[in-house]
């Protein structure tokens, strides 16, 4: 399932309800200073908004991964080797105009001819392959495996009780959600009716005097959404955005009689081959989730439009393969395999599961990859939970036993350099979780030429996938094996404690979070990669 994760309707609840050439000159920045640096007590600019995962922790007291920083001081005007990333995720619109000058296009086929010109196994493949079809929504695994109806597996208890669980919980939040909608549009009417205009004012409701208690409500919830940065009209849009996300939940991922997949294939076998088709573009809007992925390691750099990649001399190779519900474990063990075979050199995978009948099948992909010299970054998940301890999938290991060397497990930071760094939602382990990197609001493509700011590790594992492909491009003769070293070891180190998973009662020296003890930085990567 995709990483993503909103916050801002919590808030609206509560206001409701109440070679890089020679490097002599460019020395790295001193982790030992790390923790003398001041924190950040202003708001971010817009400007800093739309690039903090970019900035400099020293310079700008935001532990971005100086990503700026190297493009001006290192890379500058060097040229590096191009270098192909492949994006397991949704579909990606390869129309956009940040991503269209780098995306990937398979030389060796001719485009909509209907034949496997270049005989790798799939038919007009131009820019990658949509293992998924027509269809987009799914249901949770553990669903399915109620639906199967395999009490003989040793989790089907406990899927059964997590459904009942998550199902009440979503049609409780779903009332309350359904009740917030609806005093936000009344409140909406009665001000529009009291001014005459839809298109008022926070100062025109704030001159309002009255003592008809429903106009008095109806001022208190238009102040209240001010407060948090939002007028009615907006708030109406964020939770009806919200809502169907809840019944996105109910109808399909918990729903056991829903029957998403399209294509034809059996899911238990991995040699029913063939299935699936070249289009890897989203199948409606909202499915922006690898448009937003791909725009953070690859959007173009500095030409006036919304946003920039982490990575220049990058082409993004499309793999569809991530619905809106869990991934199938077959799609991910063949979209792995596919990217490896068609070039790719770094493979991001943001999305991940609880349970996974065939994990097999996804580790020995994984291992495909690393016995091929490819780079793969996956993200952490968004549970707050111990992955040490608690199931998340896909891994590279048995009982800790790693089957891969080039596989990076990503947390996620935010901005707010301090005890408060670590997102609130992401995953962390000292032995599961490599790195962490900057995944809170972060500002990036999203499909028919949009941007917008999401959250997730989901979008810290992209940024790392792009330190990966610059270090490759600018130090190619660097392994795989060598890229993850490099890139956990040049990270900086943090000694302070910070809030993990949102719970100020739950507090760990950020060391402790995962097994480099660091948050990744580019500049010191291509400084540690250019003297190897």
């Amino acid at each position: 399932m995709n990483f993503t994760k909103s916050f801002l309707l919590t808030a609206l609840i509560a206001s409701i309800f109440y070679g890089c050439g020679s490097t002599a000159s460019i020395i790295s920045t001193p982790v030992e200073n790390i923790d003398a640096i001041p924190l950040k007590v202003s708001e971010l600019t817009e400007a800093e908004k739309q690039n903090w995962g970019h900035l400099d922790l020293v310079q700008d007291t935001i532990p971005g991964m100086s990503v700026d920083k190297a493009y001006a001081e290192i890379i500058k005007n060097k040229k590096g080797k191009s270098v192909i990333v492949a994006v397991i995720d949704s579909g990606i619109d390869i129309d956009h105009e940040d991503l269209n000058a780098n995306i990937w296009t398979n030389t060796k086929e001719i485009p909509n001819n209907g034949k496997d010109d270049d005989n790798n196994g799939y038919v007009d493949d131009i820019h990658g392959w949509n293992f998924l079809g027509d269809a987009y929504d799914e249901q949770l695994e553990y669903v399915r495996l109620i639906a199967s109806g395999d009490t003989s597996n040793p989790r089907y208890n406990e899927a059964v009780a997590l459904h009942e669980k998550e199902s009440k919980k979503y049609l409780e939040r779903k009332t309350q959600y359904d009740q917030i909608a609806q005093a936000v549009k009344n409140a909406d009417d009665i001000l529009t009716q009291h001014l005459g205009k839809s298109d008022y004012t926070i100062e025109e409701v704030n001159k309002i005097k009255t003592e008809d208690q429903s106009l008095y409500q109806a001022i208190q919830i238009a102040k209240n959404m001010n407060l948090n940065g939002l007028t009615l009209a907006e708030a109406k849009k964020e939770i009806n955005d919200a809502l169907e996300s809840i019944n996105e939940r109910l109808n399909y991922h918990f729903n056991k009689d829903f029957k998403g997949r399209t294509t034809g294939d059996d899911i238990n076998d991995l040699s029913d081959v063939g299935y699936g088709n070249g289009n890897v573009k989203p199948v409606k809007k909202s499915e922006s989730h690898g448009t937003h992925v791909a725009g953070i390691i690859a959007a173009v750099r500095n030409n006036g439009k919304g946003a920039n990649g982490v990575a220049n001399n990058v082409e993004i190779m499309s793999i569809r393969a991530v619905p809106n519900g869990d991934e199938y474990d077959k799609d991910i063990a063949l979209a792995i395999r596919y990217a490896v075979d068609n070039g790719a050199k770094v493979i991001n995978g943001s999305f991940g599961k609880s349970f996974s009948p065939h994990a097999q099948w996804v580790r020995d992909a994984i291992k495909y990859a690393s016995d091929n010299d490819v780079v793969f970054v996956h993200a952490a998940g968004n549970s707050g939970e111990n992955v040490d301890v608690e199931p998340n999938f896909p891994d590279d290991n048995v009982d800790f036993v790693e089957i891969s060397n080039t596989y990076i497990r990503v947390g996620s930071l935010t901005s707010k350099y301090g005890s408060n760094m670590i997102s609130s939602f992401s995953n962390y382990g000292k032995k599961n979780v490599d790195v962490f990197a900057p995944g809170s609001a972060i500002y990036s493509t999203f499909p028919e030429n949009e941007y917008k700011s999401i959250s997730g590790t989901s979008m810290a594992a992209p940024a790392v996938a792009g330190v990966a492909a610059l270090i490759r491009s600018y130090f190619p003769k660097l392994t795989a094996a060598q890229v993850k070293q490099v890139i956990l070891d040049s990270g900086l180190a943090v000694k302070t404690k910070v809030i993990v998973g949102g719970d100020t009662n739950n507090v760990k020296p950020f060391a402790d979070l995962s097994k480099s003890s660091k948050m990744v930085n580019a500049y010191n990567a291509l400084i540690m990669a250019s003297k190897i």
